[in-house]
């Protein structure tokens, strides 16, 4: 299966990336750079994006500064 890769500005889950098996990267406000599997993220914590009110509107989640806290407890991101 191919990986694509995306460098972003900040953390997102997008329901256009939902089973691209996408790695996304993005450097943190302190300079810290992230990468993580779009997938992994989305279905370990589908049911708390689906119920977010900016991805029901929007089709995304973002968060300019970090990792959100409940992806950074995760044990494995790509």
């Amino acid at each position: 299966m191919t990986t694509n890769n995306i460098t972003t500005k900040r953390f997102v889950i997008r329901k256009t990336l939902i089973n691209t098996n996408t790695v996304i990267t993005f450097t943190t406000n302190k300079g810290k750079k992230v990468s993580y599997n779009h997938d992994k993220v989305y279905n370990a914590h589908k049911k708390r994006f689906e119920s977010m009110p900016c991805f029901v509107k929007y089709k995304s989640y973002t968060n300019t500064n970090n990792l959100p806290v409940f992806v950074r407890n995760m044990k494995e991101l790509v």
